[in-house]
């Protein structure tokens, strides 16, 4: 594994953690604190781009066609048998929360945020980490 890829390794590892940290236990918690809200928002849009960030840093270090766009990283990595159908979809679905999140199309739903970040990006991001190792 290149220092590259073990770099954002760390680095997307820290984010999870600063996440897991300073996100609240309830919906109620996460809505009533807009400084708290921000702080997760970010973090989950740093954790995202270093996920698509390395998947681009896998594809190249394996010799793949680059994709067109960041969201065809996670097509290749699924065609690559790299990572499973399962977390290709929550990977997609995280990408589009965080063109979401980023550029604000449209209004952000902060139920689908919270439950996101509770719930999901966590997990996925340690998911994604542990195939690239086994890889």
């Amino acid at each position: 594994m290149s220092e590259r890829i073990k770099d954002k390794i760390e680095e997307v590892e820290k984010f999870v953690s600063q996440l897991e940290e300073f996100a609240p236990s309830s919906f109620e918690d996460y809505i009533a604190d807009d400084k708290t809200r921000a702080a997760c928002e970010r973090t989950a849009e740093k954790i995202i781009e270093g996920l698509v960030d390395l998947a681009f840093l896998v594809i190249k270090s394996k010799g793949f066609k680059m994709p067109e766009d960041d969201e065809s990283s996670f097509d290749m990595l699924l065609a690559e048998k790299i990572i499973n159908e399962r977390l290709f979809v929550s990977l997609k679905k995280a990408k589009g929360m965080r063109n979401i999140l980023a550029h604000e199309y449209g209004k952000i739903d902060d139920e689908i945020v919270f439950d996101a970040i509770s719930n999901e990006l966590v997990n996925d991001a340690k998911e994604f980490i542990k195939e690239i190792k086994k890889n």
